[in-house]
């Protein structure tokens, strides 16, 4: 987790994970709250009510680790591949209102979608394959490759 917080006041989309965190913990607590009064009523059906208010803060919960956990290792990734030299560089022609024109983007796919081809087992290919889905605004596929990627480099950190 210190590397979420490192920097967190100077990354606009850290402190906006940290806001929806907060908003998403206030909600998980207010609902499990709701549910322990409801399973301490005398009816079965508030009772059975009270039982299932708690699976959506469990939900919640996973859901809310599994993403931070998720931002912790891209994170982490993007750090080892700048120290490298390995990012992506973000040298597209973008639109008059900022976007990477869509074009340009798919050209620069098949050069990675062929880095990937030919070594699979790379966790680098795959996190430069994600950043190319995302400049195709194929937002879908580039999280499929950045959890593979994430796969790929959390089994080569344990060998």
């Amino acid at each position: 987790m210190s590397t979420f917080f490192s920097g967190l006041f100077h990354n606009r989309a850290k402190i906006g994970v940290l806001l929806v965190t907060t908003l998403l913990v206030f909600y998980i607590l207010v609902v499990a709250q709701r549910g322990w009064l409801l399973m301490m009523s005398d009816g079965i059906v508030a009772k059975a009510m009270g039982v299932a208010y708690f699976v959506l803060p469990a939900v919640g919960v996973w859901a809310l680790v599994r993403e931070l956990l998720f931002g912790a290792q891209t994170e982490k990734m993007a750090r080892i591949l700048a120290d490298e030299g390995g990012l992506p560089v973000d040298d597209l022609p973008r639109t008059p209102g900022g976007r990477i024109v869509r074009e340009a983007a798919d050209a620069e796919f098949v050069k990675y979608q062929a880095e990937v081809e030919a070594d699979p087992e790379q966790w680098r290919t795959w996190f430069r394959l994600s950043c190319a889905y995302d400049a195709a605004g194929d937002r879908k596929r580039a999280r499929a490759a950045m959890r593979q990627a994430g796969k790929l480099f959390a089994s080569a950190s344990v060998s």
